[in-house]
């Protein structure tokens, strides 16, 4: 099965997001190992990383996810800001290296004015740069699913299946599907056949081998909206049974589905607690 888990905060020490975790009920957790709201960011030191890793063996938690920060734009054509993501994309990857995180969840960014050839083209460069940079590295990069607003990549599995041609399906390329983001981009999931739909689509274009974790999130806005609004599992436009569907879909046996609906509400503790009874637990 699944395995069922949500976004966790890291404050006060990544090794505290395995208690937050582990109250929760979770068997995978998605963190920020660094800050979202600059550039910057210091290197994890060697008692960091061995409490960190000291906390995950004794935790009931079996897999991590990292979150690499919203700043980073590596589809972008503007000199500066490509660099600068590159940069601290390479500096995600260390950092998750050094914490044993598997893989790094990343938007695969804007192309804006250059299109998305250019686009597709640059993110495909900072791939092949930073795979080169880290031979002895194990961790994959997630490029994860868009709601398709403005010139964004990756509202459409078509640009993922030409991404993974240029890079000759690189080992270390894998995929988050969000579920809103799908929905909003104007893929169905509603019902029983839709969600079977999404699935064959997802195989021809990426496999199903390389969807490496999940982001369960209802929307807020229609399909095809293009709107990246989340929202609690079944109080949005996409429903329960979806989620049902992948809670006991074998094809994503041991994945992590990463919750990322709102705190406030129901909370984590409602929406994880649809996800197991949906399981049978």
């Amino acid at each position: 099965m699944p395995l069922i888990g949500a976004h966790v905060s890291a404050a006060g020490g990544l090794d505290k997001a395995f208690e937050r975790a582990e109250a929760l009920g979770c068997e995978s957790m998605q963190i920020f190992t660094r800050s979202q709201l600059q550039w910057q960011a210091r290197p994890v030191t060697l008692p960091e990383a061995e409490n960190f890793y000291r906390a995950w063996q004794r935790s009931t938690v079996k897999s991590v996810v990292s979150h690499a920060s919203y700043l980073i734009n590596i589809a972008s054509s503007d000199e500066v800001i490509l660099a600068k993501s590159r940069k601290a994309l390479r500096e995600e990857a260390e950092r998750c290296h050094q914490l044993n995180i598997g893989d790094i969840v990343l938007h695969p960014g804007f192309s804006k004015e250059a299109g998305e050839d250019e686009g597709i083209e640059n993110i495909v460069d900072s791939l092949r740069r930073l795979f080169d940079d880290t031979p002895d590295h194990r961790g994959r990069i997630l490029l994860e699913t868009m709601a398709g607003q403005g010139s964004v990549i990756g509202g459409d599995f078509a640009q993922f299946s030409r991404i993974l041609d240029m890079m000759d399906w690189h080992p270390r390329v894998g995929f988050c599907v969000d579920t809103c983001h799908v929905f909003a981009a104007g893929y169905d999931l509603r019902s029983a056949e839709s969600y079977e739909r999404l699935i064959s689509i997802i195989d021809r274009h990426v496999t199903l081998e390389r969807v490496h974790c999940w982001h369960l999130n209802d929307s807020k806005a229609a399909k095809g909206s293009h709107l990246d609004r989340h929202a609690h599992l079944g109080e949005g436009e996409i429903g329960l049974q979806p989620f049902a569907l992948l809670m006991n879909d074998e094809r994503f046996e041991d994945v992590p589905t990463i919750l990322e609906t709102p705190k406030e509400g129901i909370g984590d503790e409602g929406n994880l607690s649809f996800l197991r009874k949906v399981r049978g637990q």
